[in-house]
């Protein structure tokens, strides 16, 4: 499906507060209600809104500590891959799991209360999948962090 203009005035508009009722919605881009509801529910059908949520001041719930875990691995198999995936998937901590190019092979992104956490994380992390490197780096300031994606 194409974003056209509208629809990345749309996209942006609801990346900015997906509980603008449609009526506003419409207004912001130039369209009526109902013309407004038909491009949503298309870019709902077509997967481009993938989903609505809320999204939570993490420092106001307790996670106040960013990690990123750089890790290497001897074993390229698809069953170690699949345990890695499984279990990134599975440990709530974990908000980010990638696989890199270069000499990383995975960078994990984690949100947690503090180092103690972050050790908690890596213990079960360490049981679920071998590794013959894991470092990590603590955020110390966040300069820009947002969900909002350029259309």
């Amino acid at each position: 499906m194409e974003t056209d203009p509208v629809n990345a005035r749309i996209l942006t508009e609801l990346q900015r507060d997906a509980t603008i009722p449609l009526d506003e919605l419409g207004t912001r881009v130039g369209l009526s209600r109902n013309a407004c509801w038909r491009r949503v529910k298309q870019m709902e059908d077509a997967g481009i809104i993938r989903g609505r949520v809320a999204l939570l001041d993490p420092n106001k719930i307790g996670l106040g500590l960013t990690v990123f875990i750089q890790i290497r691995t001897n074993s390229h198999t698809p069953d170690w891959l699949e345990r890695f995936v499984k279990a990134t998937r599975e440990l709530p901590e974990i908000l980010g799991a990638y696989r890199m190019t270069g000499d990383l092979d995975y960078l994990v992104h984690a949100r947690v209360r503090d180092v103690a956490a972050y050790d908690a994380l890596y213990q079960r992390l360490i049981r679920r999948v071998d590794m013959s490197d894991c470092s990590a780096s603590f955020v110390m300031e966040e300069i820009k962090e947002t969900t909002a994606l350029p259309v």
